[in-house]
This record gives C-alpha cells, structure tokens and sequence, in this order.
C-alpha cells in the first residue's frame, strides 16, 4: 500500500492545499482542496472517500469531485463512490452541502436509483474493510464530532500502522489506543504556533507544547509528521516542535509526499 499527500495544510495560498490523502489508487482520506491536483482519470478511479469530521477544509472536494467523474462513471457501470464518516458528520453533508442550495444532491444524481455518491455510517472503534484493507477508526477530540485513521499495513509489515490522528487538541483516548497498535507512520495536527496556545485550545487544535505532552505517552521513536500547519506559520511551528525533547524524528510534512506502508 502507498498513501500520497495531495494536501496537509491548514489553509490555502499558491502552493498550499487543505487536508487530503490518496491510499493506493481508490481511497482518500480527507478530501480538501488538495483533491483538485488529481487528473480527471484519477479522479473517476477513487471508490470510496473516508472522512474525519466535516470541517470545509477536509470535506469541500466532495461535492466537486461528484460533479467531475459523474457522467464518467456512469457511463463505464461503476457503482457510487461510498462516503465513510460519523452519522454526525454525514448528517452535516446532507444538511450544509447537498442541500439543493449550496450543491445539488448527489447521493441522488444522475437517479436516486443510481447517484453517483452513497454514504456509510462508521462508528469509533470499527475497522473499515476495504477489498481487504482495514482502517481502523480512531477517536479525536476537535469542536465537532471527529475521528482519526488507522491503516494497517497487513501481515506482510507485522500489521504497522499509518494512524493520521484528524484535527484533535490533547486526547489522552488516542494514545491509549495507540499503545496497543504498531506505528510505521504518526501523522499528526500542530495547527498553530505557541504564542497562539489560546486560540489552539479554544479551537481544539494543537500547539508544540501540547504536542510535546502528547507525544509523551507515545513509546519508542516513530516517525512522526506534522499536519495542518497554517500558510505562513510553517517556520513558528516547527521552531516550536524542533525545541521538543522527543524521542520521536518529527517534520513537517509536504504535499507531494509519499509513504509506502
């Protein structure tokens, strides 16, 4: 399995795009602004959509993705493309997004007999199955309903994990399920700066220290990667998160960036 970063930033400008994960061929993770780098044939091969809350950012390539491939898929048979998320959160794509105001509703379109969009309930703790890829769906803690990811390599890796922990503030539920996963990858929110720790908390993000005391109950060294950096925050975060005595080898991590699992 291979997961390419289309987007990890907190927000946009030249160069910069919101929160999205291409697993393998078939399968995003989020699906911000960064979608909008795919070409169209990558575009019509994703299958399914896995989501971490409903935040614009995480969820806006949605409603465009399904206007791009529509005609496309049904043309060629294909089913509809399954959105995982919260009942929660796709109770907030129903209502906010595919609404017939703010976009057309495409879990009904072309027909309702065959949309082009179909959406699946997940709860916290499921393992997701996916062709025979499983993702484990972890807990966030964020200012609306959220989750996290567990991809599990399989056997072949000793069942390592890539875990992207969604946008979070500290989560002491997270770090005790990861205590009993194998970790390849920590993909995880620093969204602003120390000097900015109030907004961060109001907002249910994470700063360097508050990483710096969640990264504390992780064992071992894992390669950890910092996600939701905000455009023109980059060099005040990681000063912040380089100023950390971690056991961890932490960067920033880019667009463009591929993992192999």
């Amino acid at each position: 399995m291979n997961i390419r970063v289309l987007g990890c930033s907190g927000a946009i400008a030249a160069g910069y795009k919101t929160t999205a994960f291409l697993l393998d061929a078939d399968v995003l993770i989020d699906a911000g602004t960064g979608v909008g780098d795919l070409p169209l044939d990558a575009l019509a091969a994703i299958d399914h959509i896995l989501l971490s809350h409903s935040h614009l950012d995480h969820v806006l390539g949605i409603p465009l993705l399904a206007d791009a491939v529509l005609r496309m898929r049904a043309a060629a048979g294909r089913p509809p493309i399954q959105v995982h998320a919260l009942p929660e959160t796709l109770a907030a794509l129903r209502q906010h997004i595919f609404n017939g105001v703010i976009w057309p509703d495409f879990t009904a379109l072309p027909s309702r007999d065959a949309p082009v969009l179909s959406l699946h309930p997940f709860q916290i703790g499921d393992r997701v199955d996916l062709g025979g890829r499983f993702i484990e769906v972890l807990p966030a803690a964020h200012t609306v309903p959220a989750v996290g990811f567990a991809v599990d390599a399989g056997a072949a890796s000793g069942h390592a994990h890539w875990v992207f922990t969604g946008d979070t503030g500290p989560n002491p539920a997270l770090w005790q399920r990861l205590a009993g996963l194998r970790l390849s990858h920590l993909v995880i929110e620093t969204a602003f700066s120390d000097d900015e720790a109030e907004v961060a908390h109001v907002s249910q993000h994470l700063c360097p220290a508050d990483l710096g005391h969640e990264l504390a109950q992780l064992a071992g060294s894992v390669d950890v990667r910092i996600t939701h950096i905000k455009p023109g925050e980059i060099e005040a975060v990681m000063q912040g998160v380089q100023a950390l005595n971690s056991p961890h080898r932490i960067s920033a991590l880019q667009a463009g960036q591929e993992m192999a699992l």
